[in-house]
């Protein structure tokens, strides 16, 4: 059997797909923040994954797509997911897509990081090297006199720590609820947090003369963690987390594309360690989990 028929294979076709919806919300997200403002494309993002979701898995689920056992976590995630996109659709309006994406995708090795110090998982020091060679690709990425040294940093820097927290969070709900409830919930959590603070930056004239640019936004935020669900349904973190690393490639492509951006010779050096970091922790944590196995099976 082709090994793209197996589950496995399908879940590793998802998450590409999903990292490419990712790319091209961070992508859309900058260019239409030129149109309409950036609250409202925030606001409208969490509202369009509420409503999709809810009648998508309603006539499902039905009632049991409300029911949780964690509303607190469950709301606590929702927050740290918004305060995550507010940190990216503004720090993208003062930084390129490709050198945003390659920082922030530093967030897994931080949640290792954490879930150390909070789970108190074991980490190998073969991982903390791993994670020493991601910061350093950070620091050629935004090093002084490169392009994208600038205050605006430290909004990357925020989304990464909130969003290994988010991470670490789902972790822990993983396996206690079922995704497509979490993902209606997280829906739900952003619209509502969002609902009166959109109110100051309200522009009628703007939604209905852009209006296709707010259904892309929440499309494409939306459709993508709905392709992520539907991975992990089918398919280990080990197996599929190396994968998500292409997100870098196509939003370096979708910034060359619409923005005309390209990366400077250490940057891109920066770009490449970081990912080679992040799939080497990938990597290693698939090469743990079978060696588990094995032990465990002997």
């Amino acid at each position: 059997m082709s090994f793209w028929r197996t589950p496995q294979g399908v879940g590793v076709l998802l998450i590409v797909l999903a990292a490419l919806c990712f790319a091209a919300l961070d992508t859309t997200t900058k260019y239409a923040a030129r149109l309409a403002p950036v609250m409202m494309l925030l606001w409208f993002r969490y509202l369009f994954q509420a409503v999709v979701t809810f009648a998508l898995r309603f006539p499902v689920q039905k009632l049991s797509l409300l029911r949780t056992s964690n509303p607190r976590f469950q709301a606590l995630r929702g927050v740290l997911l918004l305060i995550t996109s507010a940190c990216s659709f503004f720090g993208l309006q003062y930084l390129p897509v490709g050198e945003f994406t390659a920082m922030v995708m530093l967030s897994p090795l931080l949640a290792t990081a954490m879930a150390a110090w909070l789970l108190k998982d074991y980490v190998s020091p073969r991982r903390w090297l791993l994670m020493a060679a991601g910061l350093g690709g950070v620091l050629l990425v935004v090093r002084p006199g490169g392009q994208v040294f600038t205050w605006a940093l430290l909004f990357p820097v925020l989304l990464v720590t909130t969003y290994a927290w988010f991470q670490v969070l789902t972790s822990r709900l993983s396996g206690q609820e079922n995704p497509y409830t979490t993902h209606f919930y997280t829906g739900l959590a952003g619209t509502l947090v969002m609902s009166p603070i959109v109110l100051f930056s309200w522009d009628t004239a703007a939604l209905l003369a852009h209006w296709p640019w707010f259904v892309l936004v929440g499309f494409w935020g939306t459709f993508g963690h709905l392709m992520l669900i539907r991975a992990y349904m089918r398919a280990s973190a080990p197996v599929l987390t190396p994968y998500l690393y292409s997100q870098i490639a196509f939003a370096t492509l979708g910034g060359w594309l619409v923005f005309n951006h390209v990366p400077d010779a250490l940057a891109w050096f920066g770009i490449a360690v970081i990912a080679a970091s992040g799939v080497g922790n990938a990597l290693l944590s698939a090469y743990e989990v079978a060696k588990q196995r094995h032990v465990i099976v002997k």
